[in-house]
């Protein structure tokens, strides 16, 4: 059993990425990210939900911008080209990766 709230910080400008479970098609991570600027690009093959548990946070599109506050939810279809832009300090989410 794991807390979601009981992790360790990282350093500033870095993350922390957790795999929380891992069975057939899914897979939960929880990232703690500590006042992240313009994080690497991603373009996954899988579909990925995630929740803002704490914190903010930008998500960084192709061509827009998506400003998250604690609880916000959101969907990123497969092959959707996106990044971190920023974070708060303490920034606490957990994913959801659908293989």
């Amino acid at each position: 059993m794991v807390n979601i709230f009981d992790h360790a910080m990282p350093e500033r400008g870095k993350e922390n990425i957790e795999e929380l479970l891992n069975k057939k098609n899914v897979v939960i991570n929880r990232i703690v990210s500590n006042d992240v600027q313009n994080g690497e690009w991603y373009d996954q093959s899988e579909d990925e939900w995630f929740v803002l548990l704490a914190g903010e946070a930008v998500v960084e599109f192709e061509d827009k911008e998506k400003a998250l506050s604690k609880g916000d939810t959101f969907f990123i279809p497969a092959h959707l080209k996106h990044r971190v832009k920023s974070t708060s300090q303490k920034a606490l989410w957990l994913t959801v990766h659908i293989l």
